[in-house]
């Protein structure tokens, strides 16, 4: 079955209501917006002539965020949106989204920030902590608000696993060989968990090897990235959850210290108290395989108990099966699709002041992949079959693929191991963090600063 991203859009709100709250009725604009969700038929009516005699566009984002939770007034506030914008895209709320972020010269008006408080408020109040006014002023977000959307959650409504239950690779008796694992080893402490639950969780705070570390799985973008929580000058590691929003299909993960909204992708804060503070957070190497390929490599791993506290199917192939099965998109973000298409997996690097991607696919051609990032040279080893692919640098060697393992181009065999390449003579070729993602979401965030390895 395919995911309809337009349907997807009419379930999240099925049910939901929002309890007016008593604002000074002193701004025009604020009044008109607020009568889309929380007016009689007179006064929305009243509401939609004046901002369509206004004539501003920086009403719209106001009228898209109304537009997703109005129901039956949905084709009115259409109207006069597209009689502002000469666009035609209907009761879309996908597609106007996308104008949305295209668009980016269009400031939302000042009643903006009150609106889309009182209409997300509505839907949980434990937002509040997320949206203090002080926090979605223009100049102190890192992100747009008009593109903050709610993922269907409530907050913490995708339960992080904090220090789960682990169990020998000899129990795990629940897990099939060919189920897809997030395989870790840091100082040699070996952990495997499973996408068929991280998917229900999509976050983990846990200390692996001595290193605190959490791993953010976006679902809808294909990423679970791995990293250290442990920042230079602050005295306890970050603990994180999902907030419940979304930001260009990804998601807004945030920390349990100062509940700043920090963006999945790029391991930064975003909007909050942290907004300002320059943090980036540190990857840390993390591979896809298959729990027969990870338990043969490691049979010391542990792996994740299905006894997580929660009551989910954990079942192979079950959570967001339509998604994953489907070539759409959940949630708008604009993607170039000249090359690839939006759902194609790549793997990517950021790191040594460069971004490049690895289309999944170039690795069904050789495992081994002999190329470079910022002049740093690298060597890839991928797996299509399994969503494997492993990064090191490679210093001065070219590397191939013989019946004995890896050979370099002396003749000399190295052992692949998940911290290093070892050769001979005790060299050691560092690993290199990386992750796999879907296209769109590294074409979205990271777009012309990026580069892409093509073959």
């Amino acid at each position: 079955m395919s995911v309809s991203r337009r349907s997807f859009s009419g379930l999240l709100v099925a049910g939901i209501v929002f309890p007016g709250t008593l604002w000074a009725q002193q701004d025009p604009v604020l009044e008109a917006t607020r009568s889309t969700l929380f007016g009689s038929s007179s006064e929305f009516e009243s509401g939609m002539v004046y901002l369509r005699q206004r004539g501003n566009k920086d009403v719209v984002p106001a009228l898209l965020t109304a537009m997703r939770y109005a129901r039956r007034r949905d084709d009115q506030i259409a109207e006069v949106m597209e009689a502002l914008t000469g666009q035609s895209h209907g009761t879309d709320w996908f597609e106007w989204m996308l104008w949305q972020e295209r668009n980016r010269q269009i400031v939302p008006h000042p009643s903006f920030i009150p609106f889309k408080r009182e209409v997300l408020l509505g839907i949980d109040q434990n937002f509040d902590v997320f949206l203090k006014p002080e926090y979605l002023q223009r100049d102190k977000m890192k992100i747009r608000l008009e593109e903050i959307a709610w993922g269907g959650v409530t907050k913490d409504g995708i339960p992080s696993l904090d220090n789960p239950d682990l169990l020998s690779a000899s129990k795990a008796d629940y897990l099939k060989g060919d189920d897809l694992v997030f395989g870790i080893s840091i100082n040699g402490d070996a952990r495997a968990y499973p996408l068929r639950i991280m998917g229900w969780h999509e976050m983990f705070n846990e200390v692996i090897g001595g290193v605190p570390v959490a791993l953010a799985y976006c679902t809808l973008c294909g990423s679970g990235i791995l990293f250290e929580t442990h920042v230079a000058g602050r005295r306890k590691p970050f603990v994180f959850g999902s907030s419940g929003f979304l930001y260009r299909s990804n998601k807004l993960m945030f920390d349990r210290a100062s509940n700043t909204l920090w963006n999945q992708y790029t391991g930064r804060p975003v909007v909050g108290p942290l907004a300002d503070s320059g943090i980036t957070l540190k990857q840390r190497p993390v591979v896809i395989t298959t729990w027969d390929s990870w338990k043969t490599s490691h049979p010391t791993t542990k792996v994740l108990s299905l006894k997580t506290g929660h009551r989910r199917n954990y079942g192979s192939g079950v959570v967001y099966r339509d998604y994953f099965a489907s070539s759409e998109l959940m949630f708008p973000a604009l993607v170039d699709q000249t090359r690839h298409r939006q759902k194609d997996y790549v793997f990517t690097i950021r790191q040594f002041g460069a971004a490049r991607a690895w289309p999944l696919q170039e690795f069904a051609k050789t495992p081994v992949i002999n190329d470079a990032i910022a002049d740093k040279p690298l060597l890839l080893i991928g797996n299509p079959k399994n969503r494997s692919v492993r990064a090191y640098e490679r210093a001065r060697h070219t590397f191939r693929t013989v019946d004995s393992g890896l050979q370099d181009q002396a003749g000399n065999t190295w052992k692949v191991t998940e911290e290093a390449l070892a050769g001979p003579n005790g060299e050691q070729l560092p690993r290199v963090a990386g992750h796999i993602s879907y296209w769109f979401a590294w074409d979205n965030y990271m777009g012309d600063a990026a580069s892409v390895y093509e073959n």
